[in-house]
């Protein structure tokens, strides 16, 4: 998008003035709080299910070398070939050359975040491929050279009327902003793109280790279309979404489904353990497992491995107030909201402004309490913010004032004239118990909400002390 090209501060600003994303967000976000609450209150034991899938995933990622080779494997041993991907480049590259060794024309995608982290649309249309997304989301953002914004809902910008005019446009849909039949339409769009396909790629929720197995999580059926139809079907995973056996896999099931849409289980529920057997009445002639590593490695046993632990159900999105106000293109990588706040730095450190963005957080925790596997995202944002100063990417002005914060809190003579010349100016501009209009840079707050007007004409410390002489005169 466009907006990706400035810098994070004016994508935000962007961002705070479309009241239509702001409309869109507000009706998104609250029906996904809402049926996400349902879903983990009609639990008997939420959060011991919860405690069930942290220490599962924290036993994966223990083990994940271990756990990878057997995965890997146990798919070569069942027909199917694995790509280890060091980087980005080496996973475009291998799905390229397949494409063009078997010689094909059209490839139909599955919803796949972790295609979208390697762009892997650009390099195969690029090497002159036809590639379409399948799934209603990342269809619609297609269509409308745009991005995803988020993890499970890749058009959550969108409001029904921006769809409607993309639809009448490219699909010749008649006028309508009724649901179902703009559903219809792209269904019939994509119909014979599923037939035509001679290459299906996917995204996976979880390989299973034991099994040799990938399983993909849906509600509209396009990825098994896309997975079962064309002759080829590659599937990319990121190395950290892994457990051990099928019985680990029912636990992040309930768990997934229940924090990303508020259902008991999503629709559809793959499981693929490579490509169809003679005696099969469908399923694509070869199947290709790729692995992708892209900087995941540099996490495993860091401070912010934990971070890997997530399964991508976006419910710290959904939670989040600032991903409510600004969306998910503000934070200009391919992950958004307080997840991405942290994988984007990690994974990519050579974006200019991605140190920002654990900036984009008022530690409310509220991403914490909601995340099914109770990640400490606020934890991560504190200690991505002490890496940035380390680094010296702290604005100067922010340092300045930090030192001078710092000066004034150990000094107990300038903390006093401090506080006294801050309530002589709160009386001169502060009116009804508000000051509405703060000095620079302090502006910045008051620009969207007011400041509270300190009360009373005397500090604690001067009460206190009052107090402490009556007590001795008494």
């Amino acid at each position: 998008m466009a907006t990706q090209t400035l810098h994070f501060h004016d994508r935000v600003d962007t961002a705070l003035h479309d009241e239509t994303l702001k409309t869109a967000l507000e009706r998104a976000t609250t029906r996904f709080v809402g049926n996400r609450a349902g879903a983990i209150d009609a639990l008997e034991d939420a959060d011991g299910l919860r405690r069930q899938a942290r220490a599962l995933r924290a036993n994966a990622l223990s083990k994940l070398d271990e756990l990878l080779a057997r995965l890997a494997d146990q798919v070569e041993a069942r027909g199917g070939k694995v790509c280890w991907a060091a980087d980005g480049e080496a996973a475009r590259r291998y799905i390229v050359e397949l494409a063009r060794d078997r010689g094909v024309k059209s490839i139909v995608k599955s919803k796949s975040m972790a295609s979208e982290e390697i762009h892997l649309n650009h390099a195969l249309e690029h090497a002159g491929f036809e590639v379409v997304e399948t799934d209603l989301g990342e269809y619609i953002i297609q269509l409308a050279g745009e991005t995803p914004s988020h993890i499970i809902a890749p058009a959550i910008h969108k409001t029904r009327e921006q769809v409607s005019a993309l639809f009448e446009k490219h699909l010749g849909m008649t006028p309508t902003t009724e649901v179902p039949p703009m559903i219809r339409a792209a269904r019939t769009a994509l119909r014979q793109r599923f037939l035509q396909a001679d290459m299906g790629i996917s995204g996976v929720n979880f390989g299973v280790a034991e099994e040799g197995a990938i399983a993909i999580v849906e509600n509209e059926g396009n990825a098994r279309l896309s997975t079962t139809v064309p002759r080829i079907h590659v599937a990319i995973m990121g190395i950290e979404r892994i457990v051990e056996r099928f019985d680990d896999l029912a636990v992040m099931l309930q768990v997934l489904a229940r924090s990303a849409t508020g259902q008991k289980l999503s629709v559809y529920t793959s499981i693929i353990s490579g490509p169809a057997r003679p005696d099969e009445a469908d399923g694509p002639e070869e199947f290709h497992l790729v692995l992708l590593d892209n900087g995941r490695s540099r996490i495993l046993g860091g401070q912010y491995v934990e971070s890997l632990m997530c399964i991508r159900c976006g419910a710290c999105l959904n939670a989040c107030p600032v991903y409510q106000a600004i969306g998910g293109h503000a934070y200009g990588g391919v992950y958004s909201g307080p997840i991405g706040a942290i994988l984007t730095p990690l994974l990519q450190p050579d974006l200019p402004d991605a140190y920002l963005l654990p900036q984009a957080s008022s530690l409310c925790g509220a991403c914490q309490e909601v995340c099914p596997v109770g990640i400490a995202i606020p934890d991560m944002l504190l200690r991505l913010r002490a890496d940035a100063v380390k680094a010296g990417k702290a604005h100067p002005v922010e340092t300045a004032g930090i030192k001078s914060y710092a000066l004034m809190m150990k000094n107990p003579l300038v903390y006093r004239a401090g506080g006294r010349a801050a309530r002589l100016g709160s009386r001169l501009i502060g009116r009804k118990g508000r000051i509405r209009h703060l000095p620079p840079p302090l502006h910045l707050w008051t620009h969207g909400r007011d400041f509270p007007q300190p009360q009373g004409s005397q500090s604690f410390s001067e009460w206190w002390e009052e107090r402490q002489k009556k007590g001795r005169t008494q």
